[in-house]
């Protein structure tokens, strides 16, 4: 079916795999497509008209999954139209826990490939950068372009082949503008649109009052982690995805209380992930690429928040304890098969 949009040109299509007049049919799936670029004025609100008369005229019982690039998140359906009608669930890359992966051979493909299935069902290093390279040509010249109003798209490819090079590290914007040569608001908007568009993801450090915490600097990651060429950094990227679609999970379905943050204080002690509900920290994560000793600062977060589990990961190690101080040292993939 298509619906015509408010402008010549543009359409909103709908494309029907299940029969919504059919009783027997349990679900109706709705893929939503925007095509023929920006719609100004007007960004959702017909594609939120036609989905509720779908929803509306449906069978009794029938269900309907919408699914649509990441501009169904911005769009959000607004006003009242969908007012209790839908729940927003957010789709992540394939994960350990989804694709069963129980050894280190599988577990090291996954962080090579990505979690996108195009490139991992692939099985070829080639075919995911080939994939790689024209998501992100795609990203740039139809998504964002869409959506944002950005004219310099040149250096808005130099930020995304700059990015994974800075994973692992709280990401500065100032050093980013002196490196592409343009303001600290460009650069933070460019950013700002990558993630509306689910390309990255910023964390913020830990604030708790009871530590010296820094407050201000954000660290990134990027949601096709094959694209970060470092092993360790890319291994914390993957890491981080998890648990991230984690979080989210638990929000989406369960109403959790949950955030994704880092921590690091004015002593330059750092721990890569903690995972807070309610502001109290629950989940601390630290990555290392290989077998190695308990981290310290892992174990002197762990001393200020006892109640939280504390888990120390790698990549190719095969050492899995727990230490004195409660310290879980383990393969990765020990953690990472518990999520989702």
């Amino acid at each position: 079916m298509t619906y015509g949009s408010p402008k010549p040109g543009h359409t909103i299509r709908f494309s029907r795999f299940f029969d919504p007049r059919r009783n027997n049919d349990p679900y109706l799936l709705t893929v939503v497509k925007t095509s023929g670029g920006r719609l100004p004025g007007w960004p959702g609100a017909l594609s939120a008209i036609s989905i509720k008369g779908i929803y509306d005229g449906r069978p009794r019982g029938q269900k309907v999954l919408v699914t649509g690039s990441g501009r169904l998140d911005l769009y959000r359906f607004g006003g009242d139209s969908l007012q209790g009608r839908y729940y927003l669930l957010r789709l992540h890359p394939l994960s350990v826990a989804e694709l069963g992966i129980d050894g280190p051979r599988d577990f090291l493909q996954l962080l090579r490939l990505g979690g996108f299935p195009a490139p991992y069902f692939s099985g070829s290093e080639t075919e995911a950068r080939r994939w790689s390279r024209e998501y992100r040509t795609l990203l740039v010249r139809e998504e964002i372009t869409a959506l944002e109003r950005i004219q310099d798209l040149g250096h808005l490819e130099l930020l995304m082949l700059r990015l994974p090079e800075l994973v692992g590290s709280p990401l500065s914007v100032n050093a980013l503008r002196e490196d592409l040569q343009v303001s600290h608001k460009a650069v933070e908007s460019w950013i700002g649109a990558l993630e509306r568009l689910y390309a990255v993801f910023r964390i913020a450090p830990l604030g708790a009052p009871r530590i010296h915490a820094v407050k201000k600097a954000r660290k990134h990651y990027h949601l096709d982690w094959s694209v970060v060429t470092q092993d360790a950094a890319r291994f914390e990227n993957l890491v981080a995805c998890h648990l991230l679609k984690w979080v989210h999970f638990g929000e989406d379905t369960q109403g959790r209380d949950l955030e994704l943050r880092y921590f690091r204080d004015i002593e330059g002690r750092e721990v890569d992930f903690v995972v807070t509900e309610a502001r109290q920290p629950r989940l601390l994560v630290e990555c290392k690429w290989s077998d190695t000793e308990p981290d310290r600062n892992l174990r002197y977060l762990k001393g200020r928040f006892p109640d939280a589990d504390a888990w120390q990961l790698s990549a190719t190690g095969s050492k899995d304890y727990r230490s004195p101080d409660g310290l879980r040292v383990a393969p990765a993939i020990e953690l990472l098969r518990t999520l989702v």
